[in-house]
């Protein structure tokens, strides 16, 4: 069960010392409570400072005699992030290292005092501060929104502060650098990017960046050197990312490392890892034209105020509701496994018939958007149509990077000087010929069909590639940004023209729409029974650090990589336990889920029962798409439970219970609901039954008598 009780009080009693100590404070949780408190942007020390604050989280710069970050505090704990100064970013131009901003001669890196900051100087060969601006956060790019989503803002409410900074004197003669930073309004969320525009008659090389650095106060305090060590209390992320399922193995530029500054530290040989560091893993060694503007990636810093494990998943799932909000469309898709004109138009209104949204031409369906050949682009603009005609959108599958295309156009091991030893052993190069005529052809498809939706598998994984004679790269240090470039570009360009985009891959920052929940493909050829418990496993797992929109999960109506009779849910009608299951479960959960096959129902029986959870799901839609608060893991021995909470809905909360066992269960189970917003009582009722008063008691818990039958489901509504 979720613990409430101490991490709860203890918050609360965290949020008033820090209103005392600070007294720029928000008193209210910023989980449950919609804060409309603004961003502020505010001059201290007669204009000698600069402070951009949220009332949750804010970060105070010293203007003179150059730009540095002074103070980064946790408002919400009454804390200092950071324990010394550094520099705003460090640039290396033309083979030549620069600090930009910063202050020096801090004599004690354990901690900071503000009197120290007025004897502190700037450094002659850094990067000078010459002005600032401030403006409202503009949209990274355009979203347009052709379907339902639980999110609207966007772009995000807050403010932007821009530092603009001057080279040293006497170098690089025309090229000016700037420092934005944005704060949204409601989360303690920081975003941050470089920009370097060449006013110059000559082209400047750009060989790598650190656009954030940061002396974090540490984590932990060891004079030995443990086997792991354990960072701050700082979600980092980056919208340079990828081959990756979640934010943690998807992010390849937070680097938390040394910091040889920190004399006095505990650790004996001084090797804590405690300084952040963001930047490109290799490059970006790109050319700024003369009257170009370099552009970095956002580094997004969000400040935790809890170590429990939940609270921070629903800290990291607002961030991702905020920054990313068509990651809360939800589509209910069927793939269709043969794309021939009479498979596709069966799906079509198969799926206008019980609600579904969306068809996908699958893979392995013989459907492929590298054809443009007119007549096949016209048949397939006509199923579009058709589809249209039935209030269902049409998509389609492309593979990219999972394969192999020839010597010329792959990507090139630097180690070898030859194919293979990518991240999928063998891969296009985006930036080869091959790559732009690919990407060339797909858009052409996409304009000329109006297809709905983009599956693309095998997206860029971030492999580098040694090759001097791609048109797209001049080498291997520029070819990963240029190929990250490539298709962040054209994933963009899909969320302009609202084509939905089911990516395999974290390309959540950069338009994509879904990926993975979380599963391993062969285990949808093990035995029925065992899918339906793995498949409600990889839910409950998948949706710490995702919302339930953000992860698909999957359903093989026919074969899938083996398993025979016992793994196949063909023919339906011979097996409505385990497919009822299967659609209890993720409808229940809001996750929805791939159902693979030729056709979603045989007969009327089985049609009403896939009928019946599509309604249920878009009767309750609104709080099945909100977050899940992980009440009790599915593990086949008792029951299991998740618990949606919105505290913004009429609808508060609303528990999923599954028995897996063969045996009715009788027993009171236990639902924390302190984030559903209800602090006294809660009227809760079962499935469509009368509701009933509940006193909540001090952790915010109440306890409620379930009696569900053998492999039954069961939900209650909270309100």
């Amino acid at each position: 069960m979720v613990k409430t009780k101490q991490s709860i009080i203890i918050m609360v009693m965290v949020l008033f010392i820090a209103g005392a100590v600070c007294g720029k404070a928000i008193e209210a949780d910023w989980l449950v409570t919609q804060i409309k408190e603004p961003v502020k942007i505010e001059k201290q020390l007669d204009g000698r400072e600069i402070v951009l604050s949220n009332g949750l989280i804010s970060r105070a710069f010293r203007l003179a005699p150059n730009a540095a970050t002074i103070a980064y505090d946790n408002l919400m704990r009454g804390e200092s992030i950071i324990r010394g100064v550094k520099p705003e970013a460090i640039v290396e131009l033309d083979g030549q290292k620069y600090e930009v901003g910063g202050l020096h001669g801090q004599v004690e890196y354990a901690y900071l005092l503000p009197e120290w900051i007025d004897s502190m100087s700037s450094n002659p060969d850094a990067f000078l501060f010459r002005s600032f601006e401030t403006g409202k956060i503009e949209e990274r790019f355009n979203w347009n929104r052709k379907r339902y989503s639980s999110s609207t803002n966007w772009p995000p409410l807050g403010k932007t502060l821009s530092l603009h900074f001057n080279p040293p004197s006497g170098k690089l003669k025309g090229l000016t650098l700037s420092v934005h930073y944005e704060m949204y309004r409601g989360i303690p969320l920081l975003a941050k990017r470089l920009t370097i525009h060449n006013g110059s008659d000559e082209p400047v090389r750009l060989n790598t960046f650190t656009s954030e650095i940061l002396a974090a106060v540490e984590y932990e305090s060891m004079v030995e050197q443990p086997a792991q060590w354990e960072y701050p209390n700082i979600h980092i992320d980056s919208d340079y990312a990828f081959h990756g399922g979640d934010p943690k193995s998807a992010n390849k530029t937070t680097n938390w490392v040394v910091d040889p500054q920190y004399k006095t530290q505990i650790n004996y040989l001084r090797k804590t890892p405690l300084m952040l560091e963001s930047r490109p893993p290799i490059g970006p060694d790109v050319i700024i034209a003369p009257g170009k503007t370099f552009e970095s990636f956002r580094t997004f810093e969000l400040i935790h105020d809890s170590t429990e494990r939940e609270r921070k998943g629903l800290a990291i799932r607002k961030m991702y509701r905020t920054i990313a909000p068509w990651a809360t469309e939800n589509p209910i898709i069927m793939h269709v496994r043969h794309a021939n004109p009479k498979a596709v138009r069966l799906a079509i209104d198969q799926c206008a018939e019980v609600g579904f949204e969306m068809v996908i031409m699958t893979f392995g369906s013989g459907f492929n958007m590298e054809n443009i050949d007119p007549k096949y682009m016209a048949q397939m603009k006509g199923l579009v149509d058709y589809a249209h005609s039935k209030n269902v959108e049409l998509g389609g599958y492309s593979l990219l990077a999972s394969r192999r295309i020839s010597d010329k156009h792959d990507v090139i091991n630097p180690q070898t000087g030859k194919t293979g030893g990518a991240i999928f052993n063998n891969s296009p190069c985006l930036g080869s010929e091959w790559g732009s005529e690919y990407f060339r052809k797909i858009k052409i498809f996409i304009e000329q069909t109006g297809l709905d939706l983009l599956e693309h598998d095998g997206s860029y994984p971030g492999d580098v590639c040694a090759s001097t004679n791609h048109p797209g790269h001049s080498g291997l240090n520029d070819s990963q940004w240029k190929q990250w470039k490539k298709i962040t570009n054209f994933y963009k360009w899909c969320r302009s023209r609202g084509v939905y985009l089911n990516v395999p891959d974290w390309y959540f920052l950069n338009g994509s729409n879904k990926s993975a929940m979380g599963y391993r493909e062969t285990n949808w050829s093990l035995p029925r029974e065992r899918q339906v418990i793995l498949g409600r496993q990889n839910i409950f797992d998948g949706t710490w650090k995702k919302t339930p929109s953000m992860g698909w999960m999957f359903v093989p109506l026919v074969q899938y990589h083996g398993g025979g009779a016992a793994a196949t849910l063909e023919p339906l009608s011979e097996h409505l336990d385990a497919y009822g299951a299967h659609l209890a479960q993720n409808f229940g959960s809001g996750a929805q889920a791939c159902y693979r096959g030729p056709r979603l129902y045989d007969t009327d029986e089985t049609k009403a029962i896939v009928k019946k959870w599509v309604d249920f799901y878009k009767e309750y839609r609104d709080i099945l798409d909100s977050d899940i608060i992980h009440v009790r893991r599915p593990d086949g021995r008792d029951i299991d439970c998740i618990l949606h909470v919105n505290p913004q809905l009429k609808i508060k909360g609303m528990a999923m219970v599954y028995n897996p066992l063969d045996r009715a269960v009788k027993k009171e189970l236990k639902l924390p609901l302190y984030y559903t917003g209800l602090t006294e009582t809660a009227r809760i009722r079962r499935q469509q039954g009368k509701s009933r008063n509940y006193k909540l008691d001090r952790e915010y818990n109440v306890k409620i008598p379930i009696d569900i039958a053998p492999k039954g489901i069961t939900w209650f509504v909270v309100q």
